[in-house]
């Protein structure tokens, strides 16, 4: 039997057969809501936030024991009222009540309203995926299907995550292009 993680939909890579945008998209740096903004007025909901046990994919991700304690952040992202992206974000529990404290703070602001103000805080190399239901990224697939009727259809979704450091602390955050977000390029 293969170990869970051998089933990882993450690659450091993305898959050639992607358009030039879809790879633009999948590995641009910075705030991701920054290049959201310059397609329409974006809108950030909050879907749940709520502490959780870490998940063999997830675990491998933040570098912590399966089962680990996290604070989880959800949220969907529209672009001019189209729901476009939804981003999971999460944490050690211990690391959300310390140096991460300002994720349980953010309301509708997005994270990057923390993320890219401190020089101190370091931002890992991204890992894309295609998605489909089923996958090991279930709990993110579960999220995205809350949002979208399409995540649970037999579509491939894209999605990239990445890891912030701040002193040696870690906070994965994992983004789900939709469908709506690529006819709107």
């Amino acid at each position: 039997m293969k170990h869970p993680l051998a089933r990882s939909p993450w690659r450091t890579t993305a898959p050639p057969s992607l358009s030039l945008s879809q790879k633009a998209w999948l590995m641009r740096p910075g705030a991701l809501t920054a290049g959201l903004r310059l397609l329409g007025t974006v809108e950030l909901r909050v879907l749940r936030e709520f502490s959780a046990g870490l998940t063999a994919d997830e675990a491998c991700g933040l570098r912590r024991p399966l089962r680990s304690a996290v604070w989880i952040r959800e949220v969907a992202m529209r672009i001019n009222g189209v729901d476009c992206v939804v981003a999971r974000s999460l944490t050690p529990l211990q690391a959300s009540h310390g140096i991460w404290q300002g994720m349980r703070r953010l309301r509708t602001r997005p994270l990057a309203d923390i993320l890219y103000h401190e020089p101190s805080i370091v931002r890992s190399a991204f890992e894309v995926a295609r998605l489909v239901p089923g996958c090991s990224a279930t709990p993110f697939m579960s999220t995205v299907a809350s949002v979208s009727s399409t995540a649970g259809s037999h579509t491939t979704l894209l999605a990239r995550r990445s890891v912030f450091w701040r002193d040696r602390t870690p906070l994965l955050v994992a983004e789900c292009f939709l469908p709506a977000f690529w006819q709107m390029q």
